[in-house]
């Protein structure tokens, strides 16, 4: 064991160990969970260190044998060391404890690297060189930003693929016609093309929602400092930092129009999580529609069969269950939930900070790393091998009653009504009574009837990938 001391005691830290007093006081006042931060959110915060570190450089304000030793240090960080970051999820408001928690790693490897021993803040200091012209307060949101921005990547070539899959389906499904259900209850025919393609667009326009809320967290705070004012920044330093961090992540990024607002404000994180709220209740949805279409396979309504992927009961042999489907239900009920803590934390800010942004950060991550490594799966052993039971689709679309619809431009809709509970009361098809009753000619049901008209499409093309 060595011993460090901050600005409230002294402390023992395990000799080893790359980080320092502060985090093991983090540790101890927060064990609260185990989970620690994202590697996104590490490495986020490793560059962002470095991009500060390189402005300070060239403002002349840190000193440059120093600074090498800094920016090698942050080098060999990126991409490992993630053990090192021991801070839970929980912690103290505004990050401030993982914000040291990479201050002092970065010190201690830049010190190891310097020939130094670890603890040597004289030499390099956690907060004089390697926190320079920062603080908790606008490194931790800018870092969220970055990692958000980095994990959101994969979730959203991940809707384009199953966007992509939901509409190989609608064009494979494109001609079976079947009854179209509304309040649960039979309604005027559709195909099952229909439905399948409509989930592809739900899927399209969740991304759509998704990357437009992403472009908001563009927009870095870094440079504010405490409270917005930017106190103990050079001339020039948000500027160049923001830059820098632009070529290492190769994207637009923008310093915040008002700092203040910025600290003060998480609405950015809070839209995004909102679009992430609205593709998990589109996804239930969808995963709930799959259950129901595969329902039975004797006693329901079985238009649908999904892959069998694991037997479904340890009492009942050879029942099988829609576990894929239900699985994502899952996921999303708890990314529903992770919104309504974020909703919770975005309006808890005070004054000149929203502390909560921590707990955003990580309900934020975490929901986008369980569809990251979920929907992957969902598409290939789920959507990808759903099968139409063609003979089911068309005895339900010729038994139900709702075709009578298409009978009321010519013998109106009471007249109609009227068929339909006939058809209902002695389970005779509605066109087969129609002939009976001699209001359609035999040729003229058939045409009426037809699948090309009693269920034609208007969406039948194949959705634009770009």
């Amino acid at each position: 064991m060595r011993k460090e001391r901050d600005s409230l005691d002294e402390k023992e830290v395990p000799d080893d160990a790359l980080y320092g007093v502060q985090t093991v006081r983090a540790m101890e006042n927060f064990p609260v969970t185990g989970r620690t931060a994202f590697p996104e959110l590490i490495d986020s915060y490793v560059l962002l260190k470095k991009a500060c570190a390189e402005a300070n450089i060239e403002l002349k304000k840190l000193d440059p044998i120093k600074s090498d030793y800094i920016l090698e240090a942050c080098e060999r960080l990126h991409g490992s060391f993630y053990d090192e970051f021991k801070v839970d999820v929980f912690q103290a408001g505004a990050g401030t404890s993982f914000n040291m928690n990479v201050n002092e790693v970065i010190t201690n490897k830049a010190l190891e690297i310097a020939g130094k021993e670890k603890g040597d803040y004289e030499y390099i200091h956690p907060n004089d060189h390697v926190n320079m012209s920062q603080s908790s307060n606008d490194t931790f949101p800018t870092a969220s930003h970055l990692a958000v921005i980095d994990i959101s990547q994969d979730l959203l070539e991940e809707l384009k693929r199953l966007k992509r899959d939901f509409a190989d389906k609608g064009e494979d499904f494109s001609d079976i016609a079947k009854s179209g259900r509304t309040h649960l209850m039979d309604a005027t025919p559709v195909t099952l093309g229909d439905e399948f393609f409509a989930y592809a667009r739900t899927i399209e326009r969740s991304y759509e929602n998704l990357e437009t809320s992403l472009k908001s967290l563009y927009e870095l705070p870094i440079g504010g400092t405490a409270t917005g004012t930017g106190v103990n920044t050079p001339e020039g330093f948000r500027d160049k930092v923001v830059k820098k961090l632009s070529s290492e992540f190769d994207l637009e990024l923008v310093s915040a129009e008002n700092s203040f607002e910025m600290l003060q404000s998480r609405m950015p994180m809070g839209d995004l999580m909102g679009a992430l709220k609205n593709l998990a209740l589109e996804l239930i949805r969808i995963a709930n529609d799959l259950r129901l279409l595969s329902s039975g396979p004797k006693t329901g309504l079985s238009e649908i069969e999904l892959p069998a992927v694991q037997p479904g009961s340890s009492i009942m042999p050879g029942k099988v269950n829609p576990v894929m489907a239900e699985c994502l239900n899952m996921i999303s009920f708890q990314i529903v939930g992770n919104a309504t803590t974020v909703d919770m934390a975005v309006q808890a800010g005070q004054m000149e900070l929203n502390v909560m942004t921590p707990v955003i950060t990580y309900n934020i991550m975490e929901s986008i790393s369980m569809l990251n490594n979920y929907l992957p799966v969902f598409r290939e052993k789920c959507v990808q091998e759903i099968s139409a039971n063609r003979s089911k689709c068309r005895e339900h679309f010729e038994s139900s009653a709702s075709l009578a619809t298409l009978l009321s431009p010519k013998i109106g809709y009471m007249k109609a009504a009227e068929l339909a509970k006939e058809s209902n009361d002695k389970d005779i098809p509605v066109p087969k009574l129609a002939v009976q009753k001699g209001i359609l000619t035999e040729q003229e049901a058939e045409e009426l009837f037809s699948t090309e008209n009693a269920a034609r499409s208007k969406y039948d093309t194949v959705i634009d990938d770009e």
